[in-house]
């Protein structure tokens, strides 16, 4: 049986359409530097509080100070924002060309809508996105399927008409969980071994792949 059209491209956002790698270290290292001095020295260390929502991961931490830390966190990630946010190579031109080809967009990620919103203001991505679930519209986040099966209700798209594009197993995973075609990205910060070892269809090494990938699985 053959592939049914790709028709819907959920994105996360956070190392794949935007590069906020640094914002979100440096955010990190603020906090923990803090709190927890000596303890998180070297930025190997920090690289597993990527992925998770700010609540798993500072609630793991210290449940006592979890809303604490999270309000210190997103203080400081909202400061510095617009400085150290850059976009991706040829993000903003292809997202504009998928969507004049006529593939619906979303956006689902584990960071708060409002700050989505100021990312894609940032990479002028504004009126692209149909839908944008963030970690205050759904119960449970990545890798659970319910934000992307919820995208997918809202954009009005089967599952098997839709792929999933991220840099995190979280999004390779909460795809699998949904039952839609899923696609690592090469440029993710954890290395493209480590999202391959999850198993995405595809890998894309840079943003203008999914070109090729759409129209050729809509030949």
């Amino acid at each position: 049986m053959m592939d049914k059209q790709i028709t819907a491209l959920l994105f996360d956002f956070d190392g794949t359409l935007a590069d906020t790698n640094e914002l979100i270290l440096q955010s990190f290292e603020y906090v923990l530097n803090k709190y927890f001095p000596g303890q998180y020295a070297d930025r190997q260390s920090i690289l597993p509080f990527l992925g998770p929502t700010l609540n798993e991961s500072f609630g793991e931490l210290d449940p006592e100070k979890e809303e604490l830390l999270v309000e210190e966190y997103r203080a400081w990630n909202l400061e510095m924002h617009d400085q150290l946010v850059a976009e991706y190579d040829q993000v903003t031109e292809t997202i504009k060309q998928l969507k004049a080809k006529g593939l619906k967009l979303a956006i689902v990620s584990s960071k708060r809508t409002d700050m989505i919103e100021k990312g894609i203001r940032l990479l002028k991505l504004e009126g692209l996105f149909e839908v944008i679930i963030g970690q205050d519209s759904v119960t449970n986040p990545k890798p659970n399927a319910e934000p992307i099966l919820l995208a997918l209700q809202k954009l009005n798209v089967s599952k098997d008409e839709a792929l999933m594009i991220g840099d995190n197993y979280h999004d390779i995973v909460g795809g699998q969980n949904a039952g839609v075609r899923t696609a690592g990205v090469a440029w993710a910060l954890k290395g493209e071994a480590y999202l391959q070892s999850f198993e995405p269809d595809y890998m894309l090494g840079h943003i203008t792949d999914l070109l090729a990938i759409v129209d050729g699985e809509n030949q």
